[in-house]
């Protein structure tokens, strides 16, 4: 939308995501409770919020011979235009709010709502939000997901158990019955050692059976 060729607006530009430890612990909380997150996509999410700034383009050829040339007024949040990001993160804000979820004072981009388990244990339910990257921590995650969709008029993408989240592999396994989660970056790995040993070569010279020496202690470093 040619966001490149504007002055920087005068509101505030930066729109915060979700951070990789808070996704961490969303996991544990998950296993904890012994539930089942939901991952979900939000389709042309930029497009859902309104721009604050006022933008017009000269319309060209592929609006047809009738509007060609004429004066168009941006009044949505086009994705290359500099404050998209931030007017999308506010509009989704307002949403969440709506839906009783406040925003956690750790992670502002970590949405959390009182609520009570079928068994009568009160906990929080969480949603996690990285731009347009959802992921529910509930007993009721579909019924969150469906509200977004039925009153809110998301368009929900790829919405099921997360597989993959922030391009980290996410699985599950059950240890002496407890249902367990964790993040592998096995996919990265295996594309960015091949990168480096192009660069390096082999790094078989660097094997080593532990990342650190056994009788490196961190806490008695005084430099």
């Amino acid at each position: 939308a040619g966001g490149h060729k504007t002055d920087p607006p005068a509101q505030l530009t930066y729109s915060s995501v979700v951070s990789r430890e808070s996704v961490r612990i969303g996991f544990l909380i998950a296993a904890m409770y012994d539930l089942d997150p939901l991952a979900a996509d939000i389709g042309n999410a930029y497009l859902n919020a309104s721009t604050k700034e006022k933008y017009y383009i000269v319309t060209g050829p592929e609006f047809g011979p009738l509007e060609q040339g004429k004066i168009a007024v941006i009044v949505r949040a086009l994705y290359g235009l500099k404050s998209s990001g931030a007017m999308w993160r506010t509009h989704f804000a307002t949403t969440l709010r709506d839906m009783d979820f406040q925003s956690s004072l750790a992670d502002p981009d970590v949405w959390m709502r009182a609520s009570t388990l079928p068994s009568g244990e009160d906990y929080y339910e969480y949603i996690l939000v990285y731009v347009d990257d959802l992921l529910v921590i509930s007993h009721r995650g579909t019924e969150i997901l469906d509200l977004l969709t039925n009153k809110y008029k998301y368009r929900l993408k790829d919405v099921g158990p997360p597989t993959r989240y922030l391009g980290a592999i996410v699985g599950r396994y059950d240890k002496n019955g407890h249902k367990t989660w964790y993040l592998s970056a096995k996919d990265y790995l295996s594309k960015a050692l091949p990168v480096v040993e192009e660069h390096y070569g082999s790094l078989n010279k660097f094997r080593a059976d532990t990342p650190l020496p056994p009788n490196y202690h961190p806490e008695d470093d005084k430099s």
